[in-house]
């Protein structure tokens, strides 16, 4: 029954993508490429050529700068065409900036500009594949329409010429002509096929201009790791304001608290020392209690930060720890080298925390496990339990916090949880040497 229906879907999704709407965007983009390409081109090419030229003056200077500013003109169209023909969204490149005003300073940053580069590169590039790009969808476009639809205009050449229908050949003996049903049909059905293929070829075509505009027009990968760092840089900074005001909670709404009541209680027992010895010492056993409740929860607000253990003794022990206070019983098994960077340790630690945390509150799970092994050069971590599964990172859960705080480290976070097959989360890590004793980090 699924291979029926998958086949069906295969075969109606080739019947329709002759007059599908992508067809006719992928094909009007392959035409209106090759005019545009060719102005491209001979505009590139002049340009260049004559700056060039010109250089043993200083007239070539402003010349290619304006080659170039007309290239970034270029990839605006391009990037624009392609957005809205082939649906690609192409991001504009960093933007050119002087470091002082004046003409010449623009002059120059266009000219040490390796986007602006690129985008002449493309307009040189790009026209002999526009041009093939024209021709073979032309070709096939008008061809398998003709023929598919041979049936419906061939009465025009005995109508019309001397002709009994379209000529394919002739020597100074012989002329074939496609007049005969058999000879129309075969026309008819070599025009199907073509009509069919047309799509996929156009798609082929397409791909590359995808791959060229996306190579040469959009940013660089530089400045895409600049704006990655950029935007993990603000997760970072969310992360560390929201961390901070958590703590300032948890300290006033518990420890803080805490104390102040037991600041006046133990006023109070001072107060009735010498009228009531006995009721002062019970208020002074209730403070010493209240005491160790306070020390209790700073104990447990540290560990939340950074626990001792992990410094101390390393992943293996404090998971273990974190591990024995998770509402299921946990397997934990952690096979590293050696210690990775304390700021390694401490995210690895802070993940399978808030996972176990997770499978307490949520998953309804009878055993979990937590498995950490280096592969390369990164740390793996995976979190498993036999709950009732479910689990998303979609935005505004847990999980989609936790995968912010990863790749703000270029870590990656993946959730695999069927309902009623239990959840499995891997999140990887970059692997960093610590540094020895008393070596200040790099």
């Amino acid at each position: 029954m699924g291979e029926d229906t998958g086949t069906g879907t295969t075969i109606g999704t080739v019947l329709r993508a002759p007059v599908a709407a992508r067809t006719w965007r992928e094909l009007g983009f392959l035409m209106l490429g090759f005019p545009l390409s060719t102005l491209y081109f001979c505009l590139a090419v002049t340009g260049v050529s004559l700056g060039g030229g010109l250089l043993v003056t200083f007239l070539g200077v402003p010349v290619l700068a304006g080659v170039l500013a007309m290239g970034r003109g270029f990839g605006q169209v391009e990037r624009a065409r392609v957005r809205g023909l082939l649906r690609v969204d192409v991001a504009a490149p960093e933007p050119i900036r002087a470091r002082k005003s004046g003409a010449m300073a623009a002059m120059g940053a266009l000219l040490k500009s390796g986007s602006a580069w690129r985008h002449v590169l493309y307009s040189v590039v790009h026209f002999p594949w526009a041009v093939f790009g024209f021709c073979v969808a032309l070709v096939f476009w008008t061809y398998g329409w003709g023929f598919l639809l041979y049936p419906l205009w061939f009465w025009v050449f005995p109508t019309f010429t001397d002709q009994p229908g379209l000529q394919v050949f002739q020597n100074d003996d012989y002329s074939f002509y496609l007049d005969s049903p058999l000879a129309i049909a075969t026309t008819c059905l070599v025009g199907l096929a073509l009509t069919l293929a047309t799509p996929w070829v156009l798609r082929a075509l397409t791909t590359v201009d995808r791959v060229l505009v996306t190579g040469l027009l959009g940013p660089s990968r530089l400045a895409h790791r600049v704006t990655e760092l950029e935007s993990d840089r603000g997760v970072v900074v969310d992360t560390a304001a929201a961390d901070l005001r958590r703590i300032e909670r948890d300290l006033h709404d518990g420890a803080q608290a805490r104390l102040a009541a037991l600041a006046m209680e133990l006023g109070l027992a001072k107060e009735k020392l010498t009228e009531d010895p006995r009721e002062a010492a019970r208020m002074v056993d209730e403070a010493h209690g209240e005491v160790k409740i306070a020390l209790q929860e700073l104990r447990d607000l540290a560990r939340g930060i950074h626990p001792a253990v992990l410094t101390d003794r390393g992943l293996d022990a404090a998971l273990s720890s974190v591990a024995a206070r998770c509402a299921v019983p946990v397997r934990v098994s952690v096979d590293l080298p050696a210690r990775p960077a304390a700021a390694i340790e401490g995210i690895a630690y802070f993940v399978v925390s808030e996972l176990l945390q997770n499978i307490s509150r949520h998953a309804m799970a009878r055993t979990a496990s937590v498995d950490v092994w280096r592969s390369g050069d990164r740390v793996l971590i995976q979190v498993a339990d036999d709950g009732r599964g479910g689990a998303s990172a979609a935005a505004g859960s847990g999980l989609a916090g936790l995968t912010g705080r990863l790749d703000a480290v270029d870590g990656v976070l993946v959730v695999d949880s069927p309902a009623g097959a239990g959840t499995t989360a891997t999140a990887e890590l970059p692997w960093r040497d610590r540094e020895p004793a008393g070596v200040p980090g790099r």
